[in-house]
């Protein structure tokens, strides 16, 4: 297969990466700074294509996907995301608007670009990583992140009742903690405490599995799903104070 992961040059998208490459397939991953990736790892891939680009920039992401997607595009799985802690800072215009750009215009953009392409081919598949976060219901002071991946979820929705009639598939990944190095970073070195966390190897596993089987949306792990529920059952003002 062709893959192209947009956000592949480090955490999930870069797991995801090393699973789909150690079996074989032709693959591309973009990201901010493609310096991130271990290169004498990436060496042990001929068949891996790096680009340095921004999911921001529509132009550049279209360049990406018109050259990798030469003669044909499996799939696109979209890991490209920003986070910002808004219990600690406060969100300034700059920063709100980059959360915007990355998790929900990138996100679109990438996918309808990669859409056309698999309208045109007659196949295809589009994968849209989300949160958790994405399934708390709205509620006074909720973050612009959990917002954020919310219209992830909506936007995996609206594509896959959009593309079915030209058999193009689409999964929305919704996953809970997983122990990875951005994830140790926020939170001084240390993820231990996060409810449920899952490791990174067996998060991967999951997600693909959920991609092979083309799961509409899969929600992991199965205990962080149902605190979620139990969270949204609370009256608006006691999330807030949970916040």
């Amino acid at each position: 297969m062709k893959i192209l992961i947009v956000g592949g040059t480090s955490g999930i998208g870069w797991a995801l990466a090393q699973h789909y490459l150690q079996a074989g397939h032709q693959l591309a991953v973009c990201g901010r700074d493609v310096q991130r990736v271990d290169q004498a790892l990436a060496r042990q891939y001929a068949q891996l294509t790096m680009y340095q680009l921004d999911i921001a920039d529509t132009a550049a992401l279209a360049a990406a996907v018109n050259e990798f997607g030469a003669g044909g595009l499996d799939m696109l799985i979209v890991s490209a995301g920003f986070y910002f802690n808004t219990r600690h800072h406060k969100l300034d215009e700059a920063t709100t608007l980059r959360m915007l750009k990355t998790n929900v215009s990138g996100l679109n953009a990438a996918f309808e670009l990669a859409a056309e392409k698999m309208i045109a081919q007659g196949y295809g598949h589009l994968v849209g990583i989300s949160s958790v976060a994405g399934l708390l219901k709205d509620y006074p002071g909720a973050s612009v992140y959990s917002a954020c991946k919310r219209t992830v979820l909506s936007l995996c929705d609206t594509y896959r009742i959009a593309l079915s009639p030209f058999a193009v598939k689409v999964t929305a990944i919704v996953p809970g903690y997983v122990d990875t190095a951005k994830l140790r970073e926020l939170n001084d070195g240390d993820a231990s405490h996060k409810p449920f966390i899952m490791p990174e190897e067996k998060a991967v596993a999951l997600i693909a599995t959920a991609i092979q089987q083309a799961v509409p949306v899969s929600v992991f792990p199965w205990q962080m799903r149902w605190m979620i529920r139990l969270l949204n059952f609370l009256p608006a003002q006691l999330l807030k104070l949970r916040r």
